[in-house]
């Protein structure tokens, strides 16, 4: 097996951390700048909003966002000490702890989808043709597996 990558190995590989990074770090800008929010804490309300009830236990949470668990509970803190989330027991079974997205949460991710939506738009898919849209998801699903919005 060989051990180097091929240049078109390492382009794509570059290619694609360089787009990622530098795309989110645009959407964290806009979201803070605009909204007063990290872009990792609007990922955990908008999932949040994508559920029912508006709730998810911490293990489907922590599934659904790309943070690790100990920074989501980080940020969870924080969300709850601002009023945009609630954390308690289950009263089905009392191991499992649930997070709520509040009202005052789902006017905050509303109003900062807006922003999202059009930085998605601005920084990644208005830059490709409608043909590259769907390369690049077809390609990337080729790796991670098709995904279900949640």
């Amino acid at each position: 097996m060989t051990v180097k990558l091929t240049d078109a190995e390492l382009r794509a590989w570059q290619a694609l951390l360089h787009a990622h990074q530098d795309v989110v770090r645009k959407l964290d800008a806009e979201l803070r700048a605009e909204h007063g929010i990290a872009f990792g804490d609007y990922d955990i309300l908008r999932r949040l909003a994508r559920s029912p009830n508006h709730t998810l236990n911490m293990t489907e949470l922590a599934e659904r966002v790309m943070l690790p668990p100990s920074t989501l509970t980080r940020r969870l803190d924080g969300l709850v000490a601002d009023g945009l989330v609630t954390r308690r027991r289950s009263p089905l079974d009392s191991r499992l702890m649930l997070a709520t997205l509040t009202d005052a949460g789902r006017r905050r991710v509303r109003r900062a989808a807006r922003t999202h939506l059009r930085g998605i738009r601005q920084h990644f898919t208005g830059r490709l043709t409608p043909t590259q849209v769907d390369d690049v998801a077809t390609a990337l699903e080729a790796i991670a597996g098709v995904h279900e919005p949640h």
